[in-house]
């Protein structure tokens, strides 16, 4: 696509509109004559801007005027527009506008309240020769995972857990809790005697919610097993073949890690797998695997290891503790130690007590964060979120050294989305035999697939994650520069683990939240859990545009290069929208799949929770400015029907749910959905089954 012919709409004059009731209405009678977009020259007039009323019949398009600046008037016959309240200033009017620059809402400015975070101290001066371990064990951990000195999370659990107690473990994310279970379970199971046997069967199992965290304990407990072979680890998730799984268990698995669901299948199918010889029951990211509904499953669990094994040692960990959390631990957790970093201390948790524990999370308690962590927002209007992440992936693409970024979406459609728009536009190229620079990563994915971007990005000097939460627990990705959140997440317990994938055990790190100008009062909410973050002007992201040769104007008759000012910098990002514009309007299937990427934005929009529904409500959006970010040059007609959905419409979806509102339906859809990135890759409902020749076989 060549650079000459670009009309910059900039300083097109808006057009009045007249609001009555919920709906927005022109006021006069307009005559509409199209126009086409034709090659323009720098210098000459700015084309007047397209308009915001709904499409021109074909048949004007024949009589149109095509000259440039011909301002355009709407035909009295067209019928009046309704949509969603709009975001605009106040006392300016509000319009649908093809212009990036023009009738957005101003901008509030933001106050940064000074907040004492909460900080722990990653690492300890102890070394774990003192912990009296096996000299190989701790051979391995100086050797192979290269670590002479513990973390404090690791100095504080450790002891509490090789004395045999119950344990709550509450420490920030990246501070290293699953060596924290790990050193002291294969401790205890190499000197257990009578020696272990593979045919044994469990001796440990490890929940944890995402299969990405599976694979990634599995690797950790892998490498602390090296001096005791006779010890066999084994990992069970979704995605992976049943059979294989049940050859595995027959033959014998040590240590068990596995998602909850999976391990529920099992139950119910397997009859070989037995917990006749667990001691150990560990739930990584309890909160997490309690938030996604996975709360039956434990209890599924937990009815089957106590019918089978009476004397356990239990252990709760998580960066943050939820009231879900407090009711696991009354129930699973026999007068426990509570292991909290930022208190230093470790202290017994009376059983009385036990049922107020993590309550002040959800209210305005803080939450540890990484020393290292620089916390940044940037406020911008709705038509320029795309440019503005375009623009930031694109400066820091041009540092000497390359980023490795991960950006947060709320859905697998829109991770998919971007994912197409962002490397079919951005002119960026990786390094060595993989050109790729954008990967991503959602629970819609194939297991053996999901597993490789896994495996990709966490060797990856640099590259740029685009994923959805199912990334965001747990995973120890090296090297991470920046964590991007395009999208606000439910909660500030969401935040802090999303950012927590960077400035890991002590490293360096940044993040940066996106919000648009009705979202900026989600700051106050972070501020009230001690969470401080730094204002980053969108001017300042967008000059970065100015070192892109691709979206350069040709200027005619060899004037001279253009000036870095706020007016080049506006005309770049018009550039650079025109080049998404182009891309999602080329045909008629990409520009349906960014109606449906849309749809899916705004679905997720109607699930946040009631108390942020005063910061993240669906009437706060303007539809044709959100429409801009996804490249459309208009919000489509009927996507205010299809989003409230008559119940035909949700009769058709095939996750329809038959009791509750429609609304509720709604929600309710969209929240299976994210529950599915952590589920055990079954269907929500069992399949049926016919025997053949003694054996289950799906049909």
């Amino acid at each position: 696509m060549g650079d000459q012919g670009l009309i910059l709409n900039i300083t097109a004059a808006p057009i009045s509109l007249h609001r009555g009731g919920n709906n927005f209405h022109r006021q006069g009678n307009w005559k509409s004559k199209a126009v086409k977009r034709k090659f323009q020259d720098a210098g000459e007039e700015p084309s007047s801007k397209r308009s915001a009323l709904p499409s021109v019949p074909k048949n004007q398009n024949k009589d149109a005027d095509k000259r440039p600046g011909k301002k355009l008037k709407a035909d009295s016959s067209l019928k009046k527009v309704s949509g969603l309240k709009e975001e605009r200033p106040k006392g300016r009017p509000s319009v649908k506008t093809s212009s990036l620059f023009k009738n957005n809402p101003e901008v509030p400015d933001i106050e940064r309240t000074k907040v004492k975070q909460l900080q722990e101290d990653v690492f300890s001066s102890d070394s774990f020769s003192e912990l009296g371990l096996h000299p190989h064990l701790v051979s391995t951990i100086t050797n192979v995972l290269d670590m002479t000195k513990m973390t404090s999370v690791q100095k504080l659990t450790i002891p509490a857990l090789q004395s045999g107690r119950d344990a709550m473990v509450r420490s920030q994310t990246g501070s290293g809790k699953t060596l924290a279970y790990g050193i002291p379970l294969v401790q205890a199971l190499q000197a257990a005697a009578p020696k272990i046997q593979r045919s044994d069967g469990p001796y440990a199992l490890i929940l944890v919610p995402t299969r990405e965290l599976a694979l990634q304990s599995f690797t950790i407990i892998q490498k602390l097993l090296k001096p005791f072979t006779w010890i066999v680890p084994g990992v069970l998730m979704g995605g992976e073949k049943r059979k294989s799984e049940k050859a595995r268990l027959r033959k014998g698995i040590n240590i068990l890690i596995s998602t909850p669901g999976r391990l529920v299948d099992h139950i119910k199918s397997t009859k070989s797998i037995h917990f006749t010889h667990v001691r150990w029951l560990i739930v990584d990211e309890a909160d997490r695997i309690l938030d996604l509904g996975f709360e039956k499953d434990i209890t599924t669990i937990l009815n089957a290891l106590n019918s089978q094994s009476e004397h356990r040692q239990n252990v709760l960990l998580s960066a943050t503790l939820s009231q879900g959390v407090a009711r696991l631990a009354d129930i699973s957790l026999q007068n426990p130690v509570s292991v909290t970093v930022t208190e230093d201390s470790s202290t017994d948790i009376p059983r009385e007590e036990k049922s107020n524990v993590g309550q002040s999370d959800t209210d305005s308690s803080g939450f540890a964060m990484p020393e290292k962590l620089h916390q940044h927002v940037v406020v911008v209007p709705s038509k320029l979120k795309l440019v503005t992440l375009s623009a930031f992936i694109l400066g820091k693409w041009k540092c000497d050294m390359k980023p490795k970024m991960i950006v947060f979406f709320p859905s697998c459609e829109l991770v998919e989305f971007h994912l197409t728009l962002l490397s079919n536009v951005l002119p960026l190229r990786g390094h060595g035999k993989d050109p790729r620079v954008f990967l991503r990563l959602h629970g819609n994915m194939e297991q053996e697939e999901r597993t490789e971007v896994f495996q990709h990005f966490t060797r990856a000097k640099a590259g740029i994650l685009l994923c959805t939460d199912v990334a965001a627990r747990g995973l120890d990705l090296p090297q991470v520069t920046w964590i991007v959140q395009y999208n606000a997440p439910a909660s500030a317990a969401e935040y802090i683990h999303r950012v927590g994938r960077t400035a890991r055990l002590g490293a360096q790190g940044s993040s940066l939240l996106i919000l648009i100008p009705s979202e900026a009062d989600y700051i106050q909410t972070l501020v009230d859990h001690k969470i401080s973050v730094s204002e980053m002007k969108m001017e300042e992201i967008l000059s970065s545009l100015l070192m892109e040769d691709f979206l350069k104007i040709k200027r005619a008759g060899g004037k001279k290069a253009e000036a870095a000012n706020p007016q080049t910098i506006r005309e770049r990002g018009t550039v650079l929208q025109t080049k998404f514009e182009d891309y999602v309007h080329a045909n008629t299937e990409t520009s349906l799949w960014a109606k449906k990427a849309l749809q899916s934005y705004i679905r997720s929009y109607a699930t946040y929770p009631k108390d942020l529904k005063h910061v993240f409500h669906v009437r706060s959006l303007h539809l044709g400015h959100v429409a801009k970010s996804f490249g459309l040059r208009d919000a489509p007609h009927n996507l205010s029907q299809q989003l409230v959905g008559s119940s035909k419409q949700q009769s058709k979806d095939k996750h329809k749910r038959t009791a509750g509102h429609k609304t509720m339906r709604m929600k309710q859809r969209f929240s299976d959905m994210l529950t599915s990135e952590f589920s055990s890759g079954l269907p929500s409902k069992p399949k049926k089954t016919k025997k053949t020749g003694g054996e289950e076989k799906e049909t």
